[in-house]
C-alpha cells in the first residue's frame, strides 16, 4: 500500500522542472475503480492518487485497440493522423512524440514494458522475437521494451530488449518485474528530471492462451465474486475470465503502490508527476467475437488519473477528455510548448477556469469495422462501414448508423435507440457532430445512411433541450 508523506527537501522542487511518469496499462475498463462502483476495492492506490490529485472521472481511448491508441498518446494526434489506424503500423520515424519533446527540453527518457509500435513481426515462438530497431522507439532514449510483449513473454517468464537490443530476462510476475524496472530507473536518475513510460500488457490476456494469468491465488480470490452490470445481462467471456482480470488489476494497484513509496522514499513524491491511464477496456467477448474493438463504454473508457505538481488537489474533471489529450496536458505540466502538430488540448487551462472544453470526443474504430462514434456527456452515436476492408481501409466513404444509446438512461448500453421513432432529432444531431469531427480530423466529408426508422416503443419523447445534453 502507498504512502503518502510530506517531501524533506522542498528546496530541491523549486529548483527543477518535475519528473513525469507514465503508469499505463493494457485493456483496463474503467470501472475496475471503486470510484467507479466496483465493490471489490482492487484499486485502493489509484483511488489515493486521484483523490489526492486530479481525477478524470469521464476518460476515453480515442482508439480501442492496442497499436493505435498507443500512437494517439504518444503524438496527441488521432489513429488516422499518425498513419497508425490498426496494429503493426509501425509509428513514423520523424514523428513527434512524448520522447522527443521531453528530450529537447532536457529531460532524461526512458521506455519500459509493451511498445507495440514498431511495426515488428509478432511471433508465436518467444526465440525468435524480433526486437525494435533504434529508430522505430518513438525517440526514447533508455529502453527496456518489446514491440510485442504478449508473444516475448508469459506471466513468470518476462523477455523484454535492451537499449543495444540485447535480450534481458527480468525474474518473478511480469507486472512486478516491470515495475522493478522502473523503480531502478527512477533511482539511478533521481538528480536529474526523467520522463518515464511504464507499459504493462495487464490486465490484457495471453494471447497464445486466451487466459487472464493472474499471481498465484488471485484469480481465486476474485471468481464468481462482483460482475459488472453489462456483463451481467450479455455474458460473454465474464464467467471465465473475470476472476483473472481482477486478480491482475489488484497486482497492478500493488504495483501502483511500491512505485509511489519509491518516490516517496527519495524524496520525489511532490516533485513528480505519475499519470495512470490505460489504452482501452475489455467488453469480454460481449459486443463482438473478442475483447475491444467498439464504440461501447467497455472498450473505450478507462481509469485516469493525475498526481503531483499542477495536478494535486485538482479533484474531479467531469468533462468528457481523450487520450489525445494527455500528450499536451502532461507537456504544459512541464513548461514544454505544446507542438503544433498536436491535435488534442491541455487539460490544465480548463482547470484553472481560463479555456472552455469540447462538448464531445472522438472516437475511430478499426480491425473488428470501419467505424466512427461520437459521444457526449448524455449520447453516444456510432456508424460502420458495412462495405469497407477493416484491415486495409482506414476509412470509408459511406457509413451506415449502427447505434444509438442514451447514457442518462442507460448508461450501460444495453437499449439502442437508432431507429426510435422520438429520438430521430437526436441521431440527426449527432451525426452532424461526427461529420464535423471527420471533416476537422480526416479531412474528408462521407455520406452516412440513416437508420430505418422503426415503431415507437412506449411512450418515449425527447424534449427540444435534450438533444444537445
Amino acid at each position: 500500500m502507498a504512502t503518502q508523506k510530506p517531501s524533506t527537501n522542498r528546496t530541491r522542487s523549486h529548483e527543477r522542472r518535475p519528473n513525469v511518469i507514465v503508469f499505463f496499462t493494457d485493456q483496463q475498463r474503467w470501472d475496475t475503480s471503486s470510484l467507479h462502483g466496483n465493490p471489490l476495492n482492487l484499486m485502493p492506490n489509484f483511488d489515493r492518487m486521484a483523490g489526492r490529485g486530479t481525477h478524470l472521472t469521464r476518460h476515453f481511448t480515442c482508439q480501442p485497440v492496442c497499436g493505435p491508441a498507443r500512437s494517439c498518446l504518444q503524438t496527441g494526434q488521432y489513429a488516422t493522423e499518425t498513419g497508425c489506424y490498426r496494429n503493426r503500423i509501425p509509428l513514423a520515424k520523424d514523428a513527434i512524440t512524448l520522447a522527443t519533446e521531453f528530450d529537447r527540453s532536457g529531460y532524461r527518457t526512458g521506455y519500459i514494458g509493451k511498445w507495440h509500435l514498431g511495426g515488428t513481426t509478432p511471433r508465436w515462438n518467444r526465440d525468435e522475437q524480433e526486437p525494435v530497431p533504434v529508430d522505430r522507439r518513438g525517440g526514447y532514449q533508455e529502453w527496456l521494451a518489446a514491440d510485442f510483449l504478449e508473444f516475448s513473454s508469459d506471466a513468470f517468464d518476462t523477455r523484454l530488449y535492451d537499449t543495444d537490443n540485447n535480450e534481458v530476462r527480468l525474474p518473478g510476475y511480469r507486472v512486478d518485474a516491470l515495475t522493478d524496472a522502473a523503480i531502478r530507473f527512477v533511482d539511478s536518475h533521481q538528480k536529474e528530471p526523467f520522463f518515464l513510460f511504464l507499459s504493462f500488457l495487464e490486465p490484457h490476456h495471453q494471447n497464445s492462451r486466451d487466459d487472464y494469468p493472474a499471481p498465484p491465488g488471485y484469480d481465486e480470490r476474485y471468481r464468481g465474486r462482483w460482475i459488472p452490470p453489462d456483463l451481467q445481462h450479455l455474458g460473454g467471456s465474464a464467467a471465465l475470465h473475470l476472476g483473472g482480470y481482477f486478480g491482475m488489476v489488484k497486482r497492478l494497484d500493488e504495483a501502483l503502490g511500491r512505485l509511489l513509496d519509491a518516490l516517496s522514499s527519495l524524496n520525489l513524491d511532490d516533485e513528480t508527476i505519475v499519470l495512470f491511464t490505460s489504452d482501452h477496456g475489455n467488453h469480454f467477448k460481449t459486443r463482438n467475437d473478442e475483447y475491444k474493438r467498439s464504440c461501447h463504454e467497455s472498450s473505450i473508457r478507462v481509469p485516469t488519473a493525475l498526481q503531483g505538481p499542477g495536478f494535486d488537489g485538482g479533484g474531479e474533471v467531469r468533462a468528457l477528455t481523450s487520450i489525445v489529450d494527455l500528450m499536451p496536458t502532461l507537456l504544459s505540466a512541464a513548461g514544454i510548448e505544446i507542438p503544433t502538430s498536436v491535435s488534442g488540448n491541455s487539460i490544465l487551462p480548463y482547470m484553472r477556469g481560463s479555456q472552455d472544453w469540447p462538448e464531445d470526443i472522438f472516437v475511430q474504430i478499426s480491425e473488428a469495422q470501419v467505424g466512427r462514434a461520437v459521444r457526449t456527456q448524455r449520447w453516444k452515436y456510432s456508424v460502420v462501414a458495412p462495405d469497407a476492408d477493416a484491415i486495409q481501409d482506414s476509412d470509408a466513404k459511406q457509413y451506415h448508423e449502427e447505434y444509438l444509446y442514451d447514457l442518462c438512461s442507460d448508461p450501460y448500453e444495453l437499449e439502442n435507440l437508432i431507429t426510435e421513432p422520438a429520438h430521430r432529432p437526436v441521431a440527426d444531431r449527432m451525426q452532424r457532430r461526427l461529420l464535423e469531427w471527420i471533416e476537422r480530423i480526416e479531412g474528408k466529408t462521407p455520406t452516412i445512411v440513416a437508420a430505418p426508422v422503426g415503431p415507437a416503443t412506449g411512450q418515449r419523447v425527447v424534449l427540444p433541450h435534450e438533444i444537445d445534453e
